[in-house]
């Protein structure tokens, strides 16, 4: 059986309401649940706390990943501070997991925060998420020592910051001569 290649994935932005959103807040509520314990429909009201504008440009932004027409993999950035934009609810569908999708993802939107003028990315992570700690670590974030103070998801004590590189600078154009 062939597995799929990471590049037929495609992200599609959306809102926090799109239905193609759903299975990535219902799934996460679902693992959240089972790892830290907490009945399902509480740690779903969890999720959905933060006002869908908060994920929506120019600040911020959720995109999902499709295979097939099917969502496996999505995740959301917003306004941290002026310079910082957070990642929030990275997450790919157990059946896709460890085909380098989650890596994709965290990948575009690394992109998508360069592009909305970040220079930093912060994140929190769960004790209790070795893979996501993992991935973390491998894709270049610096573990902190404790996490910022911030508003909120003081349940999840493992904390991540990265330095996105300066976006390049184009050399001066002359002016051209004219005959």
């Amino acid at each position: 059986m062939r597995r799929p290649a990471v590049d037929e994935l495609h992200f599609v932005p959306v809102g926090q309401d799109d239905p193609l959103a759903a299975p990535l807040i219902d799934e996460l509520a679902v693992e959240y649940a089972d790892r830290y314990g907490g009945r399902r429909e509480r740690v779903h009201a969890w999720l959905r706390r933060y006002p869908a504008a908060e994920f929506e440009p120019p600040h911020g932004a959720l995109l999902v990943g499709l295979l097939d027409g099917r969502p496996v993999t999505g995740g959301a950035f917003r306004r941290f501070d002026d310079d910082t934009a957070e990642l929030k609810r990275i997450w790919t569908d157990a059946r896709h997991r460890r085909r380098g999708h989650g890596r994709a993802l965290v990948s575009r939107l690394e992109t998508d925060i360069a592009v909305a003028g970040y220079r930093r990315i912060y994140l929190t992570t769960g004790d209790r998420q070795p893979e996501a700690v993992a991935l973390y670590e491998s894709l270049g974030y610096t573990r902190l020592a404790a996490p910022l103070p911030t508003d909120g998801d003081e349940v999840y004590p493992v904390a991540f910051l990265k330095e996105l590189a300066p976006p390049p600078t184009r050399p001066a154009r002359r002016p051209r001569s004219i005959g």
